[in-house]
C-alpha cells in the first residue's frame, strides 16, 4: 500500500508539474503589448473553457491536486513518526537538503497559494461568485481585465511574488524525487534529472513570481 501511495504521489506530482508549464506558457501572453494582449489572452481562455477535452483534463487536474494533497499529508505524518528518534533526525540532517526535510511545510504553503489563486480567479470565472463576467469586444469573458485589475492590488501581488519561492523549492526536490519513486536510480540519469529539475524549478519560480510584478508595475487597466 505504501508503494502504491508513492507511485500515485509521483505520478500526480509530475502531472501537476507539466500543468505548470502549460499554465505559465499561457501567462506569458499577459506580457505582450497592451494592443494585442487582451484579445489574445481572452481568445485563448475562451478556447479552453469551451473545449470539451479541456473540461475532461480539468477534472483530472482537480483530482490530481486532491489526491496529491491527501497522500502528501499521509506520507508526511508517516515519515514524522519514523524520524522521531534523535538518531534518525541526525541522519536526515546530514544527508538531505532543507527542501527535502520540509516538503510538508512547502506543500502546505503551495496549497494555501492554490486556494487563494482559485478564489481570486477560478471562482469568479467558473462560479460567477461576483456576478456575470464582463465581456470584451469579441464577446469573450474579459479574463485579461480580471487578472490585471486583481494584480494591481499590492497585497495580492506581494503574495504571489513571495509564494513563488516555496513553489520553486518544492519543485526543485519534488520533481527529481518523483522519478526516484518511479524507479529511476541510475546515477548518470539521475544527475541529469536533478540538473533539469533545478532549472525547471527556477524557471517556474521566476515566471510565477515576476509576471505578477510586471503586471502590477507596467500593465494598463483599460
Amino acid at each position: 500500500m505504501h508503494l502504491i501511495k508513492k507511485y500515485l504521489m509521483a505520478i500526480t506530482g509530475l502531472f501537476l508539474s507539466f500543468f505548470l508549464i502549460v499554465h505559465l506558457s499561457a501567462n506569458f501572453l499577459l506580457l505582450l503589448p497592451h494592443e494585442i494582449a487582451p484579445n489574445l489572452y481572452n481568445s485563448y481562455s475562451n478556447a479552453l473553457r469551451t473545449n470539451p477535452v479541456i473540461e475532461v483534463v480539468s477534472i483530472f487536474l482537480y483530482l490530481a491536486i486532491i489526491l496529491h494533497t491527501v497522500i502528501a499529508i499521509n506520507l508526511t505524518l508517516r515519515n514524522k513518526r519514523k524520524t522521531e528518534t534523535p538518531y534518525h533526525q541526525n541522519k536526515i540532517l546530514e544527508t538531505s537538503s532543507w527542501p527535502s526535510q520540509n516538503m510538508g511545510l512547502l506543500g502546505l504553503m503551495i496549497l494555501i497559494f492554490i486556494i487563494v489563486h482559485m478564489a481570486n480567479f477560478w471562482a469568479k470565472v467558473k462560479l460567477g461568485i461576483e456576478g456575470p463576467m464582463p465581456t470584451d469586444i469579441n464577446g469573450h469573458s474579459d479574463i485579461y481585465m480580471l487578472v490585471v485589475t486583481s494584480l494591481k492590488d499590492p497585497i495580492l501581488v506581494t503574495f504571489y511574488a513571495v509564494m513563488s519561492i516555496p513553489l520553486a523549492m518544492h519543485l526543485s526536490h519534488g520533481v527529481s524525487s518523483a522519478f526516484r519513486s518511479l524507479g529511476v536510480y541510475h546515477k548518470r540519469y539521475m544527475r541529469y534529472i536533478e540538473i533539469l529539475s533545478k532549472i525547471y524549478s527556477v524557471v517556474m519560480g521566476l515566471g510565477f513570481g515576476l509576471i505578477p510584478l510586471y503586471i502590477f508595475f507596467f500593465s494598463k487597466v483599460s
